[in-house]
C-alpha cells in the first residue's frame, strides 16, 4: 500500500527503535503535518494477561481530566421518573420497548453510549446481538447499568471513557485530540495508565504492561517507555 506524503513526513520524525517518554512523544505528534480535521490521539496498551480467562479480564472506566474532545451522544433506557430524570440530565435519547424495533429493523445507531436502569435490562437484553458487537451493551462494570442515571450521563458527557481488552490482549482507546496540546494529552494519558495499572488482575503473572504506543488516527505509532 502506497504511503501518503503526510504519513511519510510524519514517519521521518519517529525513531521506530526508540522508546519515548510520553511528553517527548506528544511533542513529536504536535510537530507532525496537520490534517484537515482534528485527529484523535490513540493509546494502545498490550498486557501480559490472557483475556480468555475470566479472572484475567481488564475492564473499567476513567473520567479524563480534559475529556476526549468528542461530544458523546447518550441513549438511556428508562421509564417513568427515571426517564424524566435522564432527559433533565441531558440524555440525547430516552425510551423503552418502543426503541427495540427501531434499533433492530432500522439499523438506528445515532448514539455513542447506552445507559439503562436495572429494571430495563430484560428489554435491552433482546438487543444483545445487535449492541454487543458494537461495544454498546450496557454493563454494571462500566457504570452504564445504574439507577443513578444523572451521574452516569454527566460522567459520560464530561469525558468518561471505557477501557477493555480485545481478543489479542490489547487495550485501544482515544484519549484526546491533537489540538489539546502535549500537556493536556499527557494528563489524560496519566489518568488512563494509572487506571489500567490499578486494574491489574491478581491472577496476572509476570510482566503486566508489555508495550505501550501512541499514535494519531492517520499517523505512525511511537513506543512509550512505561517503566
Amino acid at each position: 500500500m502506497k504511503m501518503s506524503k503526510r504519513y511519510a513526513e510524519s514517519k521521518k520524525l519517529v525513531d521506530s527503535n526508540k522508546e519515548y517518554e510520553i511528553s517527548e512523544a506528544l511533542d513529536i505528534i504536535e510537530k507532525m503535518p496537520k490534517t484537515k480535521f482534528d485527529q484523535t490521539v490513540e493509546l494502545h496498551v498490550k498486557l501480559g494477561v490472557d483475556s480468555k480467562h475470566a479472572d484475567q479480564q481488564v475492564r473499567g472506566t476513567v473520567v479524563l481530566p480534559h475529556g476526549t474532545g468528542k461530544t458523546q451522544r447518550v441513549l438511556v433506557f428508562a421509564k417513568g421518573p427515571k426517564a424524566e430524570e435522564a432527559e433533565k440530565a441531558g440524555a440525547d435519547f430516552v425510551g423503552a420497548e418502543e426503541l427495540i424495533p427501531k434499533i433492530q429493523n432500522e439499523n438506528w445507531f445515532e448514539y455513542d453510549v447506552v445507559v439503562a436502569t436495572p429494571d430495563m435490562m430484560g428489554v435491552v437484553g433482546r438487543l444483545g446481538k445487535v449492541l454487543g458487537p458494537k461495544g454498546l451493551m450496557p454493563n454494571p462494570k462500566s457504570g452504564t447499568v445504574t439507577m443513578d442515571v444523572t451521574k452516569a450521563i454527566k460522567e459520560i458527557k464530561s469525558g468518561k471513557v471505557e477501557y477493555r481488552l480485545d481478543k489479542t490482549n490489547i487495550i485501544h482507546l482515544g484519549f484526546g485530540k491533537v489540538s489539546f496540546g502535549a500537556k493536556k494529552l499527557a494528563e489524560n494519558y496519566d489518568a488512563i495508565m494509572g487506571a489500567i495499572i490499578k486494574a491489574k488482575p491478581s491472577a496476572a503473572k509476570g510482566q503486566y504492561i508489555r508495550s505501550v504506543s501512541v499514535s494519531t488516527t492517520m499517523g505512525p505509532g511511537l513506543y512509550i517507555d512505561q517503566k
